[in-house]
């Protein structure tokens, strides 16, 4: 499977995403550790894993697919990165 950071600015006040994150969580695997910020492990292609989001979301929102790829950092929890070693792969 391929990890994908998914990013995404949300920008109808008001508006229900709940679907869009419930679409997150259908992915075979996730993790969810920052605002809007999503690690998604998938089969799917970037391409598809951003038209399957895009369903979920209005004109005037933003979205980031990228994939993810060793070596990485950042301050995350130890949790996060027992995900993120356990799903991220070489290439």
């Amino acid at each position: 499977m391929t990890v994908y950071c998914v990013s995404y600015d949300l920008n109808k006040t008001g508006q229900s995403y709940s679907a869009l994150y419930d679409e997150l969580k259908a992915s075979p695997g996730w993790w969810h550790n920052l605002d809007s910020t999503w690690l998604v492990a998938t089969h799917e292609s970037a391409d598809q894993l951003c038209d399957r989001l895009l369903r979920h979301l209005d004109q005037n929102d933003r979205l980031l697919v990228i994939k993810v790829v060793k070596p990485f950092q950042g301050f995350l929890t130890e949790k996060a990165w027992e995900w993120i070693r356990a799903h991220v792969t070489e290439s």
